[in-house]
């Protein structure tokens, strides 16, 4: 009986696995990586650094090409009676997805690859960026969006780029404005949960189970993401991709429903990174 018992009060812990799969990395013993340490909330230093304006104009490159073949590519499937004669929905997400890729990829190692304002909050809240940095950057990402969609709008033509709906979000047909906030959040919750995960420190550890390349698994997300919203809100995810595109168009459509664009990806950020935080980091709430 005494045996017995000793196998209920140790029960799984008995026969502990020696190494789980994808846990070699996390060990706090002979680490292979490094810890970055919080960023400080402000951090007057970086507004005599050349590298700190030289980021801000990465991010604001970034956002503008981003809105440039993202918008045009959502006006090419517009233009059509029938989709079947362009990229349609699949293109559409292909082109957010793939050009988040290979920007994220170009200017990681300049600004981090951010190109949009809610993963910069998202970042900022996980302390991987100053209060400064962060505003800074969503300033220069909103304006590289708005320069963006103008571009796009210059090519287009005011009367075509106007009745094409100028690629603005708002919530589609038959959706409510719940649902549409609804899908923001989770949509802007799965990118920027993606991006943590694949910039952890862990990810780039000798001996870590997942090797990943970071810019791949930030695409695919954001491509995923575009699949399944486009039919709800034509997909934000992006408050200076929204912005960018309400401005330029200029109409009622595009700001009637413009909040959203705002408060889901800001709070589906915010859940990314407490999630970030105290799953993830497995930081420890103390008890009184």
């Amino acid at each position: 009986m005494e045996g017995k018992e000793e196998d209920v009060r140790l029960g799984a812990n008995k026969f502990p696995e020696r190494q789980p799969i994808g846990t070699a990395a996390q060990s706090q013993d002979d680490k292979d990586y490094t810890e970055p340490p919080p960023a400080p909330l402000f951090e007057p230093s970086e507004l005599t650094s050349w590298s700190f304006y030289r980021a801000g104009i990465a991010e604001f490159v970034a956002t503008f090409l981003f809105l440039y073949i993202s918008v045009l590519t959502v006006m090419g499937v517009v233009k059509d009676k029938t989709k079947c004669t362009t990229v349609g929905i699949q293109g559409i997400a292909w082109a957010f997805g793939g050009m988040i890729f290979a920007l994220v990829y170009c200017t990681a190692g300049i600004s981090g690859g951010h190109i949009n304002p809610a993963v910069t909050f998202g970042l900022f809240l996980g302390r991987k960026l100053s209060l400064t940095r962060a505003i800074y950057y969503m300033v220069m990402q909103c304006l590289g969006a708005i320069c963006g969609a103008g571009v796009v709008k210059g090519f287009m033509g005011k009367t075509r780029y106007g009745a094409l709906g100028g690629g603005a979000n708002s919530v589609n047909h038959g959706y409510t404005k719940g649902d549409g906030l609804g899908a923001e959040i989770v949509g802007t919750f799965v990118l920027v949960y993606t991006v943590f995960s694949a910039t952890d420190a862990k990810r780039s550890a000798r001996d870590s189970h997942v090797p990943i390349l970071a810019p791949l698994p930030i695409g695919f997300a954001v491509f995923l993401v575009h699949l399944a919203t486009i039919p709800i809100t034509g997909t934000g995810i992006n408050p200076a991709r929204s912005l960018g595109a309400a401005i330029i168009f200029n109409k009622d459509k595009g700001w009637d429903d413009h909040w959203i664009f705002w408060v889901g990806p800001f709070i589906g950020a915010a859940l990314a990174a407490l999630y970030h935080v105290v799953v993830i980091r497995a930081i420890p709430f103390k008890s009184n």
